[in-house]
């Protein structure tokens, strides 16, 4: 009989702890990784051929939004399919427990906007089998998964349950006894298997405000005060365990960075700061925060920031963009149903505000905007024309050239825009720090805008293959060693003996990434951009194949890691 489950044969192991690749077998018995070396194939009871591919560990991906998708969609693709076989969910302080049943349509009101989840798919999607955080858990463990979760506690609906609405997002500081029952929730929460606590803080005004709710008002972790979040960063010091994700950006660089060391002093515990974006013409934006992270690590200070390193690039309509939030004139136009947006749009008296707040946060240059899908009789001559050509052909202001399509076509015009991040100079910076996370894919959100989750496969082919920013064994260290053990579940991320297999196997060489498509598999009859990956001869999940050469298996041997899955849950500390 044979000894092992599988054995992965004959390929190029890069172990995600920086040491040399070496080619070896891997031996996997009850979904973990038994033997190394030369093992013979009467040992295994599945051989998995992977004569001239790597393997690696898979990928871990520490910024997702797959709190919703992870019900109708086992796979939590695009992630899945780029080798990504670990997600954080609850990032940004935004979730769906606690959140009593009469809330439940604000809730999922409350992702449309922010984080561009349909309403229709939620709706359709989601079995609402919970009100408490622990109870959440419970239905995501019941749930059949392809995908490793890791729960975040997000502190928006903890804020509302003990606030109120109202009071959460008008930013009234909480008395004594709501932070200690926002605390109580917390712990409640951590101890059914939370791996820390998240909040975004990116008020609605100035330049970053670019992240809100469906009506165009604030997120309530936008308006939280810095006492609270001392708070919630005491209640991981008493327990010693957990880390805190947060987005901030109050216009105060040097205050939020104060702040924000403050949290990881407070706690002891490490903070993971989104985001380290390169921007092609102010470049010394990011190297300030790399200045930053690099005086905490000197100081001892647990801060990391995790760096925007794809650039796939925004299609957009103005049916759903909701992405030039930064500019209250764009934001006010763009709220609403869709025919009160087409009036804002066309309303000749907007326009003077419009074209004095070009949005520039998000995307490229405007004028590089291209109009990649225009609709109607009177638009197609601009089919792959920017904005800027399109303005200067017309004698108009980019602004009203682009929105004057926009009318004519009913909202329906699709664009395609750059990020600001295509320089490869700055890339290099970033891919230089080895402390910077990679990712912000985003995953779950913006799935008509965005397909980030491809950045594991785009690092292996831009980074390591195309322009040797990175050793291989350097990249699969960042990929998944790196950000495992921020998320709590060091027992993954790398090939040892004991681990779980969490591995993939693919063709380095001949690795793609494919064009961008629209398919129509979201509940509800909502449809989302995809990017599809090639050369992934096999991926598992805990040793179990979930991919075999680019396609799903329809095996689901994902888990909930309760605690990143490294311990039991942990008991509450007593406050000295």
């Amino acid at each position: 009989m044979a000894e092992f489950d599988t054995i992965i044969k004959g390929g190029m192991v890069v172990d995600g702890m920086r040491n040399p690749r070496f080619r070896a077998d891997l031996a996997i018995k009850d979904g973990r990784i038994a033997e190394i070396g030369h093992i013979d194939t009467s040992r295994g009871h599945k051989i998995l051929d992977a004569t001239g591919m790597v393997v690696a560990p898979g990928f871990v991906d520490l910024h997702t939004h797959y709190d919703a998708q992870v019900f109708w969609d086992p796979y939590c693709s695009i992630s899945s399919w780029h080798g990504t076989t670990t997600v954080v969910i609850g990032n940004c302080g935004f979730g769906f427990a606690p959140v009593p049943r009469e809330q439940r349509e604000r809730a999922m009101l409350s992702m449309t906007r922010v984080e561009a989840v349909p309403l229709a798919a939620m709706q359709a999607g989601m079995p609402w089998d919970w009100e408490t955080f622990p109870e959440y858990l419970d239905s995501v463990e019941r749930t059949p998964k392809a995908m490793n979760i890791v729960p975040y506690v997000p502190v928006g609906p903890i804020m509302v349950a003990v606030l109120g609405l109202d009071d959460a997002k008008a930013g009234r500081m909480p008395r004594p006894e709501e932070h200690a029952a926002m605390c109580r929730l917390l712990e409640e929460s951590l101890d059914a298997g939370g791996c820390g606590w998240s909040a975004q803080r990116m008020p609605p005004t100035g330049p970053a405000g670019a992240q809100l709710d469906f009506d165009g008002t604030a997120m309530p972790t936008d308006l939280m005060h810095n006492e609270t979040a001392l708070e919630f960063a005491r209640v991981l010091r008493r327990r010693n365990a957990g880390h805190m994700q947060t987005t901030m950006f109050t216009g105060n660089p040097k205050a939020d960075q104060a702040h924000m060391a403050e949290i990881a002093e407070v706690s002891g515990r490490p903070v993971v700061f989104n985001v380290v974006q390169a921007q092609d013409n102010h470049p010394h934006v990011h190297r300030k925060v790399i200045d930053w992270l690099e005086r905490c690590r000197a100081q001892g200070i647990r801060v990391y920031g995790q760096g925007m390193t794809t650039d796939a690039g925004y299609s957009f309509t103005f049916e759903d963009w909701n992405l030039f939030d930064e500019c209250p004139a764009w934001r006010e136009a763009t709220v609403g149903t869709r025919e009160e947006r087409l009036a804002k749009l066309s309303d000749p008296a907007r326009r003077p505000a419009l074209r004095a707040q070009v949005p520039a946060f998000v995307l490229g240059p405007f004028e590089a905007i291209v109009v990649t899908g225009p609709r109607s009789p009177d638009t197609q001559q601009w089919l792959d024309h920017t904005v800027g050509l399109v303005a200067e052909k017309t004698g108009k202001h980019p602004v009203d050239a682009m929105l004057d399509i926009v009318v004519a076509d009913g909202l329906e015009t699709e664009f395609f825009s750059m990020p600001p991040n295509t320089r490869l100079d700055l890339l290099k910076e970033i891919v230089d720090n080895p402390y910077i996370l990679f990712g912000v894919s985003d995953g779950g959100a913006h799935t008509k805008f965005l397909t980030a989750g491809r950045y594991p496969t785009e690092t292996l082919i831009k980074i390591v293959r195309e322009h040797g920013m990175l050793s291989l064994e350097d990249a699969h260290w960042r990929l998944s060693a790196l950000p495992a053990q921020l998320a709590g579940c060091g027992e993954r991320g790398a090939l040892k003996l004991g681990a779980p297999a969490d591995i993939v196997v693919y063709d380095y060489e001949n690795l793609e990434i494919l064009p961008a498509e629209i398919v129509h598999d979201l509940p509800g009859g909502e449809w989302r951009r995809v990017q599809r990956a090639k050369g992934y001869r096999y991926i598992l999940i805990n040793g179990e194949v979930t991919i075999e050469n680019d396609t799903q298996t329809n095996v689901y041997s994902g888990q909930l890691l309760r605690h990143g899955g490294m311990r039991a849950a942990i008991p509450r500390a007593t406050a000295a």
